[in-house]
């Protein structure tokens, strides 16, 4: 055995920053999926995949758990020739190993015990004004190619923020289901919001449209659903009229894609 080989501390180290994270971010996933909560993280268009490569890495791990502790280590020959200028490069390598398996290790603990959630009323807020064109093309499809019941919040958000003919969409019925955030100065008017994310929750953005109502009625963050009527007031701004305001609970799936 050459001098420089592994402990069996280190070995089984290498080991759980290689394989072992990786089949507890697997579980965790395949937990998530079962529970109906990935998409939580991810649009549903991925569950399967993210799944799929869930069980393949487990697959993978448990395979890797047949073969000797330390076997990642051997490569079948000697580098105790160059022992003494290999020392520097070795020891910084080690460092970042150690560095990258601590912060590994944080986020998988993370992933274990703290519940899964979804994006804060907080995080929308802090982006307002960051989200590009959700439904571009919205004033071609008014032509009768769709249908606007079928919009999200999303989607009239994009109508609302690039329509160029308002009153096109005035006397459309509506109703959505989105979370209530303040409308700046505007003291008759508050916004519903919903987080828009196309592939996982690292691309989430805000997307609100006007509504008239009493600020002072909701909290922030309060999930509502409202039935209503889209309005083009005179200078072609749009808002929702609401008929009611239903205040309910956050629902299973948070976010449109």
């Amino acid at each position: 055995m050459s001098e420089h080989a592994p402990s069996r501390a280190q070995a089984l180290a290498a080991r759980w920053l290689g394989v072992g994270l990786a089949a507890v971010i697997a579980v965790v996933t395949l937990g998530l999926g079962i529970a109906g909560q990935l998409t939580l993280y991810i649009s549903p268009e991925t569950v399967w995949f993210a799944c799929t490569a869930a069980v393949v890495t487990l697959a993978g791990a448990i395979w890797s758990c047949t073969l000797p502790i330390g076997s990642e280590g051997d490569h079948g020959h000697d580098h105790g020739a160059d022992a003494p200028a290999g020392a520097p490069r070795r020891t910084l390598a080690r460092a970042g190993a150690v560095s990258a398996g601590v912060v590994a290790t944080g986020v998988v603990a993370a992933a274990l015990l703290l519940p899964p959630a979804s994006l804060s009323v907080q995080l929308a807020m802090s982006r307002a004004g960051e989200a590009t064109t959700l439904f571009a093309g919205a004033d071609d499809v008014t032509l009768g190619v769709a249908d606007t019941t079928t919009f999200g919040v999303g989607e009239w958000a994009s109508v609302f923020a690039t329509a160029t003919r308002p009153e096109a969409y005035d006397g459309a019925s509506v109703t959505l289901t989105g979370f209530v955030t303040p409308a700046g100065s505007n003291s008759d008017e508050v916004q519903l919001t919903r987080m828009v994310i196309t592939h996982c929750v690292i691309d989430a953005q805000p997307a609100a449209v006007s509504v008239s109502a009493d600020p002072g009625a909701y909290a922030t963050g309060q999930w509502v659903e409202v039935t209503g009527t889209v309005k083009a007031d005179d200078g072609g701004e749009l808002r929702i009229v609401p008929t009611s305001v239903v205040e309910i609970d956050e629902p299973g799936d948070p976010y449109e894609y």
